[in-house]
């Protein structure tokens, strides 16, 4: 049975679930009633950083342009647009990140949000979900239920090493700006 988090909580994952190797992350949202006349499109990102908190190779940028890093620890998905489950996935090797990097953080952002008037206001439901890859066990659970309003892009929540163990925090912080904010704030040149 998944644990469901809150915003701001912590917890171990690799500590409660030996030997685990191989998780999937689950991101998914509906789209609030929206008329605005332009297709709702919502891309998944992921940002791996060093220690200094900032992306140090553009290899550990993966989205939608780059589907994997260059250890392929960490691999994109394609779009489900069949409209259930999880509308991207992520699966990431635990054992094959590289060691430099200490932070793997999950975003979702509105493709062309300020060219067609979309921001997060117009989304609902929108959670991630970590996955036991080997066996389908879902292990935690993080439902954003912030209401968000000019935000264009969502950093949901990241995966950090500590003491030699990988942990699983919810962070739900929203952004303005969509994906090039998010490349700002992680030192992403684009």
């Amino acid at each position: 049975m998944a644990i469901n988090l809150s915003k701001g909580q912590k917890i171990g994952l690799t500590q409660f679930n030996p030997g685990l190797k191989n998780i999937m992350a689950g991101l998914g949202w509906d789209i609030s009633e929206y008329d605005g006349g332009s297709d709702f499109n919502l891309d998944a990102a992921v940002f791996m950083t060093g220690a200094s908190g900032k992306v140090e190779k553009d290899t550990n940028f993966v989205f939608y342009n780059n589907c994997k890093d260059a250890a392929e620890s960490v691999i994109c998905s394609s779009e489900n647009r069949i409209g259930y489950g999880d509308d991207e996935t992520v699966n990431i090797m635990l054992d094959k990140v590289p060691a430099d990097v200490e932070k793997i953080s999950f975003a979702v952002t509105i493709h062309k949000a300020d060219e067609r008037g979309q921001n997060f206001d117009q989304v609902s439901d929108a959670y991630i979900r970590i996955v036991n890859a080997e066996n389908g066990e879902e292990l935690v659970r993080y439902d954003l239920g912030e209401d968000f309003s000019v935000e264009t892009a969502i950093v949901i929540a990241e995966l950090y090493r500590c003491s030699g163990e990988w942990k699983f925090a919810t962070i739900g912080s929203g952004f303005s700006g969509g994906l090039a904010a998010l490349c700002e704030n992680f030192g992403v040149d684009i």
